[in-house]
């Protein structure tokens, strides 16, 4: 009866070639579906239960879901005889489908690793994004020249040396892959940037963090929650601005001004003196310089009853004197950074008494808290050393001397 069969199926080749065509297939699907099912899973399962979280990253779903691709096109491949008429067709399309399967999986394994990367801990990390892109990029190259080697029976070398004639279009078409290429190794030599940074590059109205490096792209958050993505080779090209040194220093900077209206400075006579002695804060300031003045004075037999003569302490100078030890007494101002409270040149605004200091701490909200706190207070003491604030007149300023006149 086997061979009533065997006489029957060679009579009708179509039919014969069919079934093996379809023994094959099956034999295929179930190396794949064995693999998967068995092999692969039993792998998830064993790194799943380690400690370590580096094996699950690198054994992920991507990566065992290419693998389990292997068996079956092997099986292919060894069993593609059986078809005579297709041998090489199917022995090229199977082995050419198995190159992009191995270059995927080695795709998937780079990823892996730079994953691995990220998830350390580690302060000085340096991305390593950008060279494992160009590894990558190298990889699919040797790909696509060995698959096309494989579909056209020709050597890999004569298509290597065939790309010579094409390196002038290669440049050309990977230019902007090159430029990064070449800004990423800067960035890295340097440290100029790493996720996580904030930088600021006002000619791209760049203002935020990091949140990515890529080969060809920086991915910023900006703190309007938008995101902004720029070329990596940008950075190099133009100016920037990172707030890194600044947030591992510990303290962020207040850099501002009160303008001091200058008709409103004088000298302190007795009754100024007895009532900033009042204040506690600057308390032993005032009877230091007091005794300071007076010995300076005595020593040089300065005639006191005319004012120009000798020293004299003025409500601005005690002013700054007070702003001095009202920051140094505040704990979140940082006292081992630069501290200094400076009188600038006056202006048509009026005198700047300058406000440069530390906060010790750089969190955007706290820090605005801060400062607003801080000059709410510099704001109300003013007049209690009989000082104005100046500022432009407006409307209402305007409308009061008109009132007043009709008066």
């Amino acid at each position: 009866m086997i061979q009533t069969i065997k006489d029957w199926l060679a009579d009708h080749p179509l039919l014969l070639t069919a079934l093996e065509f379809t023994g094959v297939i099956l034999l295929a699907y179930i190396a794949f579906m064995i693999t998967r099912k068995v092999l692969l899973k039993s792998a998830k399962t064993i790194t799943g239960r380690t400690k370590t979280k580096y094996d699950d990253i690198l054994l992920n779903d991507n990566l065992l879901r290419r693998l389990s691709y292997i068996a079956p096109l092997i099986v292919v491949n060894q069993f593609s005889t059986l078809l005579p008429d297709f041998d090489n067709l199917i022995s090229n399309l199977s082995g050419a489908l198995t190159a992009v399967v191995v270059v995927l999986i080695v795709g998937s394994v780079l990823t892996s690793i730079n994953d691995i990367y990220e998830s350390m801990s580690g302060q000085n990390k340096r991305p390593i994004k950008g060279y494992i892109q160009i590894i990558k990029i190298v990889v699919y190259v040797i790909g696509i020249i060995l698959i096309i080697g494989i579909l056209t029976g020709q050597s890999i070398f004569q298509l290597l040396a065939g790309l010579g004639a094409l390196t002038a279009v290669l440049i050309l078409v990977f230019r902007d892959t090159i430029l990064s290429f070449i800004a990423s190794i800067q960035i890295t030599s340097y440290d100029l940037v790493k996720v996580g940074d904030w930088i600021e590059v006002p000619s791209l109205g760049v203002d935020g963090d990091i949140m990515d490096i890529a080969l060809h792209t920086i991915k910023v958050r900006n703190f309007d929650k938008t995101i902004t993505t720029i070329p990596t080779h940008k950075l190099i090209e133009v100016s920037f601005k990172n707030w890194r040194g600044m947030q591992e220093t510990g303290g962020r900077r207040i850099k501002r001004a009160i303008y001091i209206d200058q008709s409103s400075v004088k000298f302190c006579d007795e009754d100024m003196l007895n009532r900033f002695k009042q204040f506690q804060t600057i308390q032993s300031y005032l009877e230091d310089k007091e005794v300071e003045i007076k010995k300076f004075n005595e020593e040089r037999k300065v005639d006191s009853t005319v004012t120009v003569n000798g020293r004299r302490m003025t409500n601005i100078g005690t002013f700054r004197a007070y702003l001095k030890a009202y920051l140094r007494n505040r704990d979140d101002i940082h006292k081992d950074l630069t501290f200094l409270i400076r009188q600038k040149e006056p202006g048509a605004y009026g005198i700047p008494i300058e406000i440069y200091v530390f906060t010790t701490t750089t969190a955007w909200v706290e820090y605005e808290e801060i400062q607003a706190d801080i000059f709410d207070h510099i704001l109300a003491v003013i007049p209690l050393f009989d000082l104005k604030v100046f500022q432009v007149p407006t409307g209402h300023d305007i409308q009061s001397i008109k009132t007043a006149d009709k008066f």
